[in-house]
């Protein structure tokens, strides 16, 4: 994202579902003029903490509490997937910009690791809330910015990269706990015994997998920048 925007000059930006600020921060050291708006009013104490010098602004897509044009550039780093309208939100992320919408979107997580260790515990796959056809969009480059630009989003150009991360298991439990994402909401719900099952099955996955004492985790991401140039 950065070595598509250049070097910031005097503009200004938005990042858009901040969360603990570590991005907005980011952008803020690298000489940008910088407001973070985030819904979770936890993840705004958080982003306090961590990020004195950035007060985060309560706001959610699709209605953020800015007027039109607000801003040079509007980033939303992994939003659009998380939203009951992409196309809508995007369209909001456009409206607030005077030149610059970045969006990013998951091609390829580590789900299928989560589905190994549940099917391995003989257990039903957590099915979480799935956006109706007519607001899904395909997770590929190609998806992406066909639906960036169905919201009226003028050029599009997407990029895909790929990296691995090297996870250690303990962080991975830790999200589990923790309730993070489908694997923690699936664990939430668990009885004890099943429980057991889960954690026994999680360790055998890792064992199986691991390289070290990490385990290798493939993603990809789609990074869309659109401009209306």
């Amino acid at each position: 994202m950065r070595d598509a925007l250049g070097t910031p000059g005097d503009r200004n930006l938005l990042d858009v579902g901040a969360g603990d600020g570590t991005l907005a921060e980011t952008w803020s050291v690298g000489g940008w003029d910088v407001t973070a708006c985030e819904p979770e009013a936890s993840m705004r104490a958080v982003s306090r903490r961590r990020h004195p010098a950035i007060e985060p602004v309560d706001g959610a897509l699709p209605d953020l509490p800015f007027a039109d044009g607000t801003f040079d550039v509007v980033v939303a780093n992994f939003v659009l997937n998380h939203v009951a309208s992409p196309r809508e939100s995007a369209a909001e992320l456009r409206r607030v910009s005077r030149g610059i919408v970045i969006a990013t979107t998951w091609t390829l997580s580590p789900s299928w690791l989560w589905a190994e260790i549940t099917g391995r515990a003989g257990l039903k796959p957590f099915a979480g809330a799935r956006l109706p056809a007519a607001e899904d969009f395909e997770r590929t480059p190609e998806g992406f910015a066909r639906m960036l630009r169905e919201a009226g989003l003028g050029h599009v150009g997407v990029a895909e990269h790929e990296w691995t991360w090297n996870a250690r298991p303990e962080a991975l439990w830790a999200s589990v706990e923790g309730g993070v994402a489908g694997a923690g909401a699936l664990y939430a719900g668990l009885d004890a015994g099943d429980r057991r099952r889960f954690r026994a099955a999680f360790d055998f996955v890792v064992e199986q997998r691991r390289r070290g004492g990490v385990l290798p985790l493939e993603h990809r991401a789609a990074i869309a920048v659109a401009t209306d140039a």
